[in-house]
């Protein structure tokens, strides 16, 4: 199943988000294909306030579980998750069989 996550980081946790993103960032490389695409979202002044990130598991449980774990969870950077479920259909202008 893919699930696209928007993550919001709270108030003035930007200077929080920079020393544990090497954290995070090592945890997108270990979770590998599973992170169809991420990054981060911005304001109107370019400054991040938060993460978007499309991923697959094989079902809720196992992303919620990631969650859990999850340096920017684990260290209060996001406030607010919203989690939808998917159906990838492109990734870099390709076709996606599902």
């Amino acid at each position: 199943m893919q699930f696209l996550v928007k993550a919001y980081d709270g108030e003035g946790m930007l200077d929080k988000r920079m020393e544990v993103r090497p954290r995070h960032l090592e945890g997108m490389k270990v979770l590998g294909r599973q992170v169809i695409c991420a990054g981060g979202l911005l304001d109107d002044a370019g400054r991040m306030k938060g993460s978007a990130l499309v991923m697959e598991f094989p079902d809720r449980a196992a992303l919620n579980e990631y969650l859990e774990s999850e340096p920017y969870v684990v260290e209060g950077v996001w406030e607010k998750i919203e989690i939808e479920t998917m159906n990838v259909v492109l990734v870099n202008g390709g076709t996606v069989a599902r």
